[in-house]
């Protein structure tokens, strides 16, 4: 089965197939090992955006949010003490919107903003956990918490101290907070 018979031209492969021969069994366990999608695998071998990149899972608390982001195994938290942050003890690494997928809850979203509503202080309406939002310095990327995350795939978390109480002069001032959600 399989095998074109003598005299016979072989048919193409569909659009988006492809014959891995005896890599088929490497691909497979590849996906299988890292919980990849055809297509996740695939960015994953050939985007250079994703070298040196984990596949994070997390959520809320009540488990209504779910989201998958790419990013270090190796984090660099920011420790705002702006009001909110203050508030809401409001650790947070920051990641381009292509390395995040809302993966359910969309619907048990809620929004706050305040003072220039840029930033988009996003929290689940059931358990009122934020396990990520868009931020002000970012506001083409997310911040994610890194204690929404679910276990097993950060190495090492280093913090960095932010001071939002003077949020224009610190963000001026830091030499790579703005570049962070760049691809």
């Amino acid at each position: 089965a399989g095998e074109t018979p003598p005299g016979a031209k072989a048919e193409p492969p569909a659009p988006g197939a492809f014959d891995l021969g005896a890599q088929s069994g490497r691909w497979a366990a590849f996906q299988e090992r890292h919980r990849l999608s055809c297509e996740e695998a695939a960015r994953l071998l050939l985007d250079a955006e994703y070298r040196g990149l984990v596949k994070h899972t997390g959520g809320c608390h009540c488990g209504a949010i779910r989201f998958e982001v790419w990013a270090s195994a190796d984090l660099h938290v920011f420790n705002c003490n702006c009001s909110i942050c203050t508030k809401k003890q409001n650790r947070h690494f920051i990641v381009p919107a292509s390395r995040f997928k809302l993966l359910q809850g969309a619907d048990n979203l809620t929004t706050y903003t305040f003072n220039t509503h840029c930033a988009q202080h996003t929290f689940c309406k059931t358990c009122g956990v934020q396990s990520f939002y868009t931020p002000r310095s970012n506001p083409d990327g997310y911040g994610i918490a890194p204690h929404c995350l679910d276990d097993g795939t950060v190495q090492t978390i280093i913090t960095e101290d932010i001071n939002g109480k003077e949020w224009e002069k610190a963000v001026r001032e830091h030499k790579t907070i703005r570049d962070m959600s760049k691809p």
